[in-house]
This record gives C-alpha cells, sequence and structure tokens, in this order.
C-alpha cells in the first residue's frame, strides 16, 4: 500500500517578519497548507467527514459536485469517500499553485471518477450549472464582504431544485462579550498546536485585511436574502460554524 505523504510543517510565521504583507494563498502557504489548515482548524477533519455525509444524502444521478476555493482537494478526497464515482467534481480555485497541489493529490489518492479543475475568481461569475451540491469550507470568508451575495446568488442560480450549499466559515460571536472569549479559546487552541505566540500574531495581522467574517446570523440572512429556503447549523464550535442551505 502506497503511503500518504506527509504534508510539510507550517513555518510561514516562524520567524520575525519587519512588515508583514496581506496573506496569500502563493506558493508557500500551499507547500504547507494541509498542515496550517489542520492546525489551525478545530476539527478540521471531522468538518470533512460531516461534509461527505451530508453530500452523500443530496447527490443526485447525472448532477456535478463543486466545490470553491477547492485549494488542495481535501474535501473532494473525503466526500469522494461517499459519492458515486460517475458523478462529476468540479473544483475551482483561484490559485494555480493550489490547483496543481490538488491535482497531485487526488492522483496520489487515485481518484477514479471525473473530475475538472478551473481557475476562477469567486469575485467574478463562475460557471456553475447542474449541481446538486456546492461547497463552500472556509472559502466565502475570504471573498470581500461587497462580492458575497452575488457569488450566493451565483451558486443558488446553479443549484438544482432539492440542492444544497454546505458552508463552512469562520464567525464572530452575536456579542462582543462572548467574542473575545472565543478568540481566546481559539489561540489557545492553536498553542496547544504548537504555533508560537510570535506565529499567531504575524498570521492574525496577514488576515486583518483579507479574512472577514460574519456573524452566524449574518450568514443565514444573507443565505435566506440569495434565495435559499431550509437553511441549518450542523457544525459548531466557538468561533467556527458550517451551514446547510436548501434550494426549494
Amino acid at each position: 500500500m502506497t503511503e500518504t505523504p506527509q504534508p510539510e510543517q507550517d513555518n510561514v510565521f516562524k520567524d520575525e517578519i519587519t512588515k508583514v504583507s496581506d496573506f496569500k494563498f502563493g506558493t508557500t502557504v500551499v507547500k504547507v497548507f494541509d498542515d496550517m489548515v489542520s492546525r489551525s482548524v478545530p476539527f478540521y477533519n471531522e468538518m470533512q467527514r460531516m461534509l461527505g455525509e451530508i453530500a452523500a444524502d443530496h447527490v443526485k444521478e447525472g448532477s456535478f459536485v463543486y466545490d470553491l476555493g477547492c485549494s488542495t482537494g481535501t474535501t473532494m478526497i473525503e466526500v469522494d469517500k461517499l459519492i458515486p464515482s460517475d458523478i462529476r467534481f468540479i473544483g475551482i480555485d483561484e490559485s494555480t499553485e493550489m490547483l496543481e497541489k490538488c491535482d497531485l493529490k487526488l492522483k496520489e489518492a487515485n481518484f477514479v471518477r471525473p473530475y475538472d479543475l478551473v481557475t476562477g475568481d469567486l469575485h467574478e461569475k463562475l460557471p456553475i450549472q447542474n449541481a446538486s451540491v456546492v461547497i463552500l469550507c472556509l472559502t466565502l470568508q475570504f471573498v470581500r464582504p461587497l462580492y458575497r451575495e452575488r457569488l450566493l446568488r451565483n451558486i443558488y442560480e446553479g443549484l438544482n431544485p432539492g440542492g444544497v450549499l454546505l458552508l463552512v466559515e469562520k464567525v464572530l460571536a452575536e456579542s462582543t462579550v462572548f467574542n473575545r472569549d472565543f478568540i481566546k479559546y481559539y489561540y489557545n487552541y492553536k498553542r496547544r498546536n504548537h504555533y508560537s505566540e510570535m506565529e499567531i500574531s504575524q498570521k492574525r495581522e496577514a488576515l486583518e485585511n483579507v479574512l472577514i467574517p460574519y456573524k452566524l446570523s449574518e450568514n443565514l440572512l444573507l443565505l435566506k436574502e440569495t434565495g435559499f429556503g431550509d437553511c441549518e447549523t450542523f457544525f459548531k464550535w466557538y468561533n467556527f460554524s458550517g451551514l446547510i442551505a436548501y434550494k426549494k
């Protein structure tokens, strides 16, 4: 049996940076992304398993499954385990480096289903069609707020009736009191995963103008306003949440 290669350790913010630049999903981050996200997102593996489980109950024969902001393909690999092998997967990401890494990982995972990897900017209109499942896993938070409603309408229009959007996001607490606590607990989580104070501080600065979270209530309202009917929270950990939105 071929062993799965271990991801390179995330040391992107380990050394002091004189002027921290905005976070980018370029070559440096791509190389360590799998380690970075597994140490930075609580219950990341369980989230992926849940996405596959939920998707399996909503996928329809002859339809497509989209992963927007597919990064290195972890979600596609997990969902693949539970979806019929003739369903086409379409991964979209604006980082060509991410897509190259994704393609390599899919091949290493012996991916046999039909799939397409497409370079696409989520701030622009995307070619979504015949979709029964669309996944936005830790992606919408990186889309500039001005464009989020348009993206969700784009997704809604591309979903078939009965299709679902699965949305996983970092969120703000409804109350500023709890928000401070949740951020503290989150940074404690990162410390337990062996990130130093400098790494935590520098990454926070790099993400400040790039990752803009909404409250859970704001995301739910946005989904309703863009046409989705029933919406439900399927995952919650302090300042992270998972939502499912249904198109009637």
